[in-house]
């Protein structure tokens, strides 16, 4: 019998140990990464904060000299590339400065403009963000930069999405000071600001109403 190209019983038992081995140990990593990130939720402190939304900054796109809006070329939920064109106010044509989606358009036609007037408002949809809203004495002190989050969003129930903070306003909402005669003291709120992966969560748009949780160490 020819065996010059065939494995002993010895041989081909060591090969599969070894095998194993190397499995097994890959097996063993992910069930330990996977124990210390349920570890870190489990043992943090947790904030909930049940006034949330998905936003994105506004950008306002308006004219540097009065005029007459003769034109607008888009409308909401439009996406566009940086340089497009959007309205045309006298002879100022109006165009975007980053690749976005228009979320409002003025289209009273024939209208006088005044300078800095938005005529169209528009975000860039990679810059979505979680905010919540939460007072100074439910936990605000815990909260760091960097704090894993996970959040639900009422469109989709009870599906759960997370993501990280990676802003917490240094001011309240609150504008101005307000005077009290009681001895009982305003509780301001802060919004706190989560990113998420754009990309992994396309369903998610600006303005829907969200969920927070928040892991404190």
């Amino acid at each position: 019998m020819n065996t010059n190209n065939t494995e002993t019983a010895p041989e081909l038992l060591k090969d599969l140990r070894r095998r194993l081995m190397i499995f097994g140990g890959g097996a063993i990593l992910i069930l330990a990464a996977a124990g210390v990130a349920s570890y870190l939720i489990l043992s943090s402190g947790q904030v909930a904060i049940d006034t949330a939304s998905v936003s994105a900054p506004l950008i306002n796109l308006s004219s540097t000299a009065p005029g007459r809006l003769n034109a607008v070329y888009v409308n909401e939920g439009d996406r566009l590339p940086a340089n497009a064109p959007v309205a045309l106010v006298g002879t100022e044509v109006l165009k975007t400065k980053a690749p976005g989606l228009i979320v409002q358009a003025n289209d009273t036609i024939g209208a006088q403009v005044a300078p800095g007037q938005t005529i169209v408002e528009m975000i860039d949809p990679t810059q979505l963000r979680v905010v919540g809203r939460i007072d100074e004495t439910k936990g605000l002190a815990q909260i760091r930069i960097g704090d894993p989050i996970t959040f639900t969003v009422d469109a989709f129930g009870s599906r759960t999405f997370s993501g990280v903070i990676d802003e917490i306003a240094p001011t309240s909402n609150q504008s101005g000071i307000v005077f009290n005669i009681s001895d009982q003291r305003q509780t301001q709120q802060f919004d706190v600001k989560a990113r998420f992966d754009t990309s992994a969560y396309p369903e998610l748009r600006n303005g829907m109403s969200a969920r927070m949780w928040i892991y404190t160490r």
